[in-house]
């Protein structure tokens, strides 16, 4: 992976510092020809997340021509996979190095910066209120809003949303990343995730309602990219995002009150959508694409009242790739949840040769499939411990987790089932747990307890080595490949050849003689060993101790 410099340097402060980072870095494709929003502008994006293009190629797009399905043109430009087209590009938004995100995110939550609020911000350079949002093509119709699944989606959708909502007990601030229906210039229904361990502005919306009192709410849209990142991130629905957002950026976040509501939002935002929700009534909404791959039907959610949009003047408006993964949408929660996970096995549950955490992202969306590895020699028991407490950390996380052994590559699906096909017996390394939260997308369908399956995949003896050309013998042949001009290639995992443990100096002398060609040296020292009186397959040192 390329090392961008300014990835040791401090975080971008906005969405114009960091895109003109990407910019010089190679990660942004500007688009100046027309796109239709509502047709070509998401599925043009989407080809580099299935059409094989490698991870850390993945860029950002900058659409400075967007049109609508009926011909109108939008002043104002749409940026695509500039928070987490690729885990560099998420890295950058942090000003870090990729490998530097988990205990970046482990510090903040631990060493919060409260924020500071101003009296003015760039985000209130332009306020529309009143009739101004309900004229004919004005209010949310003027924002140039992405229809995310062209053919299904039912709306455009806000996605990359920080939406900000206020215990009305506890007075504490919560933001999500939640989805939001555009259904008129002065109106949007929200979706929060309504179930139990769900959204923070859920729980606020139910004490709302259990108040008969309307909820305020604000989008913002845009902004620093450490503020943006906290919105999906699973952190304590009474801890405040913008205090962790600012020990990521190493100083407070700057906050100004909105100017319909007395909810505060991020200075930097490009966008914020102020409004209020009726707790009294529900609207549908959906059709929408979903990250766990599947449309999600029409079901009643939370309408919001438009009081004011406010913005820069040369706002960007920002929006995230998700439905199936992979996306941008999932790359910004993997890279945080990953180092999430294996702190909580390490750090709060102390469990024993525990080195890494991988939730597979294609497809399955990081919840159900999760690979925990561990160091050849682990505990089973710190195994097991392993592989319950990756079950438990969040509800709907878990539904098959794996662990195999540290020279399996867990982001290898390939490597994985190899390990489980060799390295465990059904009958003696799985489990199964009852009650466990249902999956994404339950909400939609029958309310009932999941399951989880456990295996452990592990290498529990030594075992012969791998039947690959050792490395050098692989790397010598790939520099021929090259100097051939042949089709590139990608290179998986596992190889190369590597020892197991079940191998010895005696075959280890034949190996180097075969590839010296002394094979016929082999040969007379094997003639000395003839015995009479056994059976055929018998192991040499069974009988050669």
């Amino acid at each position: 992976m390329q090392d961008d410099t300014r990835a040791a340097t401090r975080p971008p402060r906005d969405l114009h510092e960091h895109l003109a980072a990407l910019d010089a870095a190679g990660l942004l494709v500007r688009v100046d020809r027309p796109i239709n929003k509502d047709t070509q502008l998401q599925p043009l994006v989407r080809w580099q997340f299935i059409g094989g293009i490698p991870e850390d190629e993945r860029k950002a797009f900058l659409f400075t021509n967007v049109v609508d399905a009926k011909g109108k043109r939008y002043e104002m430009p749409v940026l695509l996979g500039a928070l987490a087209g690729s885990p560099r590009i998420y890295a950058m938004g942090m000003g870090r190095k990729v490998e530097d995100i988990g205990p970046a995110w482990t510090r903040a939550i631990a060493n919060p910066v409260p924020s500071r609020t101003v009296g003015t911000a760039p985000c209130q350079e332009i306020v529309i209120t009143g009739d101004a949002l309900r004229e004919p093509g004005g209010g949310l119709a003027a924002l140039p809003v992405p229809i995310s699944t062209p053919g299904y989606d039912t709306a455009p959708y806000l996605t990359a949303t920080l939406c900000v909502t206020r215990d009305p007990d506890s007075g504490v601030q919560n933001t999500g990343m939640y989805r939001a229906a555009l259904k008129a210039t002065d109106r949007l229904v929200v979706r929060m995730v309504a179930r139990p361990g769900g959204a923070g502005g859920w729980l606020h919306w139910l004490k709302y309602r259990e108040r008969g009192e309307p909820m305020p709410i604000s989008i913002a849209l845009g902004g620093a990219p450490v503020i943006v990142f906290t919105s999906p991130a699973k952190l304590a629905v009474d801890c405040d995002e913008y205090s962790v957002a600012g020990a990521l950026a190493g100083e407070a976040i700057e906050t100004v009150r909105c100017k319909t509501n007395d909810l505060l939002v991020p200075a930097s935002a490009e966008i914020v959508i102020e409004g209020v929700i009726d707790t009294s009534v529900l609207e549908p909404e959906a059709p929408f694409g979903e990250s766990n791959g599947y449309v999600a039907l029409e079901a009643f959610n939370m309408p919001m009242k438009v009081t004011a949009i406010t913005r820069r003047r040369n706002a960007l408006f920002n929006a995230i790739i998700s439905q199936v993964t992979p996306s941008e949408s999932s790359v910004i929660k993997k890279v945080a949840y990953e180092p999430l996970f294996l702190d909580h096995l390490k750090r709060i549950l102390n469990v024993k040769g525990v080195k890494r955490v991988v939730l597979h992202e294609p497809l399955t969306n990081l919840r159900p499939v999760i690979f925990v590895q561990f160091e050849y020699g682990a505990p089973q028991t710190e195994i097991w411990r392993g592989l319950r407490g990756a079950a438990s950390l969040i509800a709907n996380f878990g539904k098959v987790i794996i662990a195999v052994s540290d020279d399996i590559d867990p982001s290898s699906v390939d490597a994985v089932l190899w390990s489980i096909a060799y390295r465990s017996n059904p009958a003696e390394d799985t489990l199964i747990l009852p009650n466990k939260g249902g999956g994404q997308g339950s909400q939609y369908g029958e309310r009932r307890n999941d399951s989880a399956l456990l295996i452990d995949a592990t290498r529990k003896r030594l075992m012969p080595p791998l039947a690959l050309p050792r490395k050098e013998f692989m790397e010598e042949a790939l520099g021929i490949w090259n100097e051939l001009g042949l089709p590139k290639v990608r290179i998986p995992s596992p190889w190369h050849g590597y020892t197991l443990g079940n191998w010895g100096d005696d075959w280890e002398a034949f190996a180097r003689n075969a590839v010296n060609g002394d094979w016929e040296a082999n040969g007379l020292q094997t003639l000395a060993r003839q015995r009479p009186g056994l059976e055929a397959e018998t192991a040499v040192r069974s009988v050669e101790k």
